[in-house]
């Protein structure tokens, strides 16, 4: 089992302009993974950055040629399902080497009727994504649940159309992980492999990322799942850390019903809450932000390092 690390987990060094997506594949390599996963999608609020900081040709070769100096698989991070949105971003992947692309059908609040037109807006590209042996991967991401993901592939109907499993954001829909991994893993073409804790915000509960094998999702079993059941040959990391985000979707919506008890076990912010609020996480105020971003590289280390011990002991 290959191991990738998606550019979420540099998020702080992103936005501040500390890295870019060429030192971010070297980093990757440094840490002796196997594989990138590029986010394309412009940091909300600040639209002006983007891991990728163009699509014209020159400069994607350049990316590619980083990629390939290190050996490295790609894939790529999107959203929507906008057919004329999709060919582009299948072409950014095509002229990168990337052979497997992310989308999601909700942005930020659920929305069922951007679910109901997803099929037909993805079978319009099944075409491309044949000729060009892209794999397009659905997720559930924090709105939509397992089964609302299955719905979508099953009436898309194409082998190159599956799932992308995160291990996470099922929780933000009230879908504890193990089980929205059990059903998704048949489907999957690609993950992000995170951990989460709840958290108490301004009288709120919250789903908040911590490094792995620091939370309370079941990261064993779901490792072992992903690699009995089914045919993935990579699991990307993605650490959201520091990051807190609202539940998306009323409780029971993904078979959860009471926070509480296993992965929704409520647990202390992992900062003090007189010194920065768990909303403030992802976009942290001056005084803080180099602190936060010296605990996202920290927690990318200790996230590697736990991924990895996985790897060993489910992949001999």
């Amino acid at each position: 089992m290959k191991i990738g690390l998606e550019t979420e987990s540099y998020h702080l060094k992103f936005i501040t302009g500390k890295m870019d997506v060429f030192g971010f594949i070297r980093k990757t390599a440094e840490l002796g993974l196997d594989g990138v996963m590029l986010n394309i999608i412009p940091w909300p609020g600040r639209e002006e950055i983007c891991v990728l900081e163009s699509f014209e040709p020159e400069y994607l070769d350049r990316v590619k040629k980083e990629i390939q100096k290190y050996n490295l698989y790609a894939e790529i991070d999107t959203n929507g399902t906008e057919p004329e949105h999709l060919m582009e971003v299948i072409e950014v992947a095509h002229r990168i080497g990337a052979d497997v692309i992310r989308t999601y059908c909700c942005r930020g609040i659920y929305e069922p009727e951007l679910l109901e037109k997803a099929p037909g807006d993805i079978r319009q590209v099944v075409p491309m994504l044949k000729k060009y042996r892209i794999k397009l991967a659905v997720e559930n991401h924090e709105e939509e649940t397992a089964d609302e993901v299955i719905k979508i592939i099953k009436e898309v109907n194409s082998p190159w159309v599956g799932a992308h499993c995160d291990i996470g954001n099922g929780m933000m829909a009230w879908e504890e992980p193990v089980e929205a991994v059990r059903k998704l893993a048949p489907y999957a073409f690609t993950t992000h492999f995170k951990d989460h804790i709840v958290i108490m915000d301004d009288n709120e509960y919250k789903v908040c990322g911590v490094p792995a094998g620091e939370g309370n999702i079941d990261l064993d079993q779901c490792f072992r799942i992903l690699v009995e059941d089914s045919t993935l040959t990579r699991i990307n990391i993605e650490m959201c850390y520091p990051y807190a985000v609202s539940f998306k979707r009323e409780p029971g919506a993904g078979g959860v019903y009471k926070i509480g008890e296993g992965a929704f076990k409520v647990e202390n912010p992992p900062y003090d809450i007189n010194s920065i609020k768990p909303s403030d996480y992802y976009y942290p105020p001056e005084e803080l932000l180099e602190r936060m971003i010296e605990d996202q590289e920290n927690g990318v280390e200790r996230t590697v390092k736990f991924v990895l011990g996985l790897r060993d002991r489910y992949c001999r």
